[in-house]
């Protein structure tokens, strides 16, 4: 027989007091298509986590870490009806501390003010091995807390739109990867004797630019899911990293500021433009990232890798000033702009002084001799630190390029019609240069590098190919005869595999132009032997990764050839979806960097340039009749 509904309801009431009782870690209260969450017993927090933005019940495991409970923190658990929960002090005659609320996409916090006994925050601690979750939000310099309102953003599985009812409220965010175990924490602020009451509410969902599925709406669950996984803060350099707890590298500004511009807003009065701004600020203010002389110094105690190199990378430059470009034109914020012109232009001016030779390309000062190996304290010229680019850079010339471009217009736009005159004129020079200066006749392709003793330095190179297509610096019958010739050498050594990404060179980097570290070559791609071999699709000697891949994708589709695009793209979305580009396997290597049977062979768990690739979405888009953006 059917119980009645008070019947039902005491039914529901005694489950609920039975899981409180029970209450181990990693216990669900609630779930709903979008949220499945567990709280803990013996301090305002949560102990079980796990989210699909989408609320398509695609919940994987929790990413949560129980948080640790204060000495004299007296608050405990219980349930006080369906979806609700409070935390209460051991004097029973007090209202709860924190009181919850959850909703089928909504969670809700109430903080009040009962004493001492509410001074303490409601935790959310995120293990990094299991997602590098990111807090996204403005923060002063020097102060780990994030202004309201904020996203939270789990990379792969969704977003919480945070808002409050405090006025100018913030919250604490903190980020380690060296200290065990390797975590993530937000920390929203209790209630205090001034403001004895406030609200925060999460709303769970999926941020992302609004687009037409292709041939599937699953197709597309990766793009949705994790549009924003490009975008991780480091509370402690308050700036954009490789991942919340990692290095902020001033060389990758120019990837978050292309894919902000497609980005819609994160949150009322704040956007992913604000966050580009944010980074810029500190640049601007002397704050230096990986890449740059002086990388390492006061850092606010973040678990970084200092830069011990006597010279900035040849892609430094070019990468603020595109990300200022981009950032200008969308916000429109030309009074930023104005303000900022001169710095700006020394920026520019120091990357155009670097061509010593006046030859129209810029140089970097280590040779790039074969035999002139890249070691710990003098690094390569680019991204790519382990190969040895050293003097004429065809990557970081082709951001050059672009850089030159993109400030020529701004320039102009601001007044300054001579610099404006000046910048296009040496992007005219750059691109008359370019291709004969690293087309190398024997393969059809264009070289890495030519080091100071006139060598090319070419092992077919993807994105470097990629870049300089995409970028305009090669006319289209010779970008198509360098895509041809690109596509078969990956044929005819074998790499099909593109759910894994792409490799950044397709043959072995020989020994005299790779890095000298001392590990095995399996992890870094370090070969012993003269030919590379040994060290071959490890790492960044050839290793797959969605890194970079985007400018190989971008180069095929605006050539018009659609279906090698799709060969390449189309699995890598597969991937997405999945979450494959993060994480780490059974070996404690992590997924951002693979062998091409998929082996594992990164370090970082999370590294943000594998997801620029996501803006492949729009080109795919573009290339269908009758479907755009909307």
């Amino acid at each position: 027989m059917a119980m009645q509904p008070n019947t039902t309801l005491r039914f529901g009431f005694l489950l609920l007091f039975i899981q409180t009782l029970a209450g181990a870690a990693g216990a669900s209260d609630f779930n709903s298509p979008y949220y499945e969450i567990g709280f803990a017993r013996d301090t305002p927090g949560v102990n079980y986590f796990a989210l699909d933005g989408l609320g398509k019940g695609q919940l994987n495991a929790s990413s949560a870490r129980p948080p640790i409970a204060a000495a004299n923190q007296t608050l405990r658990l219980r349930a006080t009806g369906p979806g609700r929960f409070a935390y209460f002090s051991a004097d029973a005659t007090n209202p709860p501390a924190w009181e919850i609320q959850c909703d089928e996409r909504r969670l809700r916090l109430k903080t009040r003010w009962v004493g001492q006994a509410s001074g303490t925050p409601f935790e959310m601690v995120f293990d990094q091995k299991a997602n590098h979750a990111t807090l996204l939000g403005l923060m002063e310099p020097g102060d780990r807390q994030v202004a309201l309102p904020c996203v939270l953003h789990l990379p792969d599985a969704g977003s919480a739109r945070i808002t409050s009812s405090a006025r100018l409220g913030k919250l604490d965010y903190d980020a380690r990867r060296y200290v065990k175990p390797a975590c993530v924490k937000v920390s929203f602020p209790p209630a205090t004797r001034e403001r004895r009451t406030i609200e925060y509410t999460l709303e769970f969902c999926a941020i992302h630019p609004r687009v037409k599925a292709g041939r599937s709406a699953a197709q597309l669950d990766g793009f949705r899911r994790g549009f924003l996984n490009i975008f991780q803060v480091n509370p402690r350099l308050q700036m954009l990293a490789n991942n919340a707890s990692s290095d902020a590298v001033t060389f990758t500004l120019f990837k978050y500021s292309e894919v902000a511009l497609a980005a819609p807003p994160l949150a009322e009065g704040l956007t992913c433009l604000d966050l580009v701004r944010m980074t810029l600020d500190r640049y601007l203010a002397g704050v230096k990232g990986y890449g740059q002389v002086g990388y390492g110094g006061a850092t606010g105690g973040a678990d970084i890798i200092p830069w011990p190199t006597p010279f900035t990378t040849s892609d430094t430059h070019p990468s603020v000033l595109i990300a200022a470009c981009n950032y200008v034109k969308g916000s429109k914020d030309l009074a930023w702009a104005r303000r900022n012109y001169p710095a700006l232009m020394t920026w520019a001016r120091e990357m155009l002084e670097t061509d010593h030779d006046g030859n129209g390309l810029i140089e970097y000062p280590a040779s790039g001799n074969y035999g002139d190996r890249p070691v710990v304290n003098r690094r390569p010229s680019n991204w790519w630190d382990t190969i040895n680019f050293g003097h004429e850079d065809a990557y970081a010339n082709a951001l050059a390029y672009r850089a030159c471009v993109l400030f020529s217009g701004l320039a102009g736009r601001l007044g300054h019609k001579e610099d404006s005159a000046r910048l296009k004129s040496s992007a005219e020079k750059l691109r008359a240069a370019y291709v004969p200066a690293f087309m190398n006749p024997g393969t059809g392709v264009l070289a890495g590098w030519r080091s100071r003793d006139g060598s090319l330095h070419d092992y077919y190179f993807t994105f470097v190919n990629g870049i300089a297509i995409a970028y305009g610096l090669v006319n289209r019958p010779e970008a198509n005869s360098i895509m041809d010739r690109l596509l078969a050498k990956m044929s005819d050594v074998g790499f099909t595999n593109f759910q894994l990404g792409l490799p950044g060179n397709l043959v072995p980097v020989r020994k005299g132009d790779y890095a000298l570290h001392d590990t095995p070559p399996h992890i870094h791609g370090v070969p012993q032997l003269e030919d590379g071999s040994d060290g071959f699709q490890f790492y960044e000697n050839g290793g797959a990764t969605g890194c970079f891949a985007y400018f190989t994708i971008k180069a095929l589709y605006d050539l018009g050839r659609v279906e090698d695009a799709r060969r390449i793209f189309y699995p890598m979305l597969e991937s997405y979806a999945a979450g494959n580009f993060q994480g780490f396997c059974a070996d404690g290597l992590s997924k951002d960097w693979r062998d091409w049977s998929g082996g594992c062979h990164g370090y970082e768990g999370l590294l943000v340039d594998n997801y620029l690739a996501l803006l492949g979405v729009f080109d795919d888009l573009k290339a269908r009749p009758g479907r755009a953006r909307h």
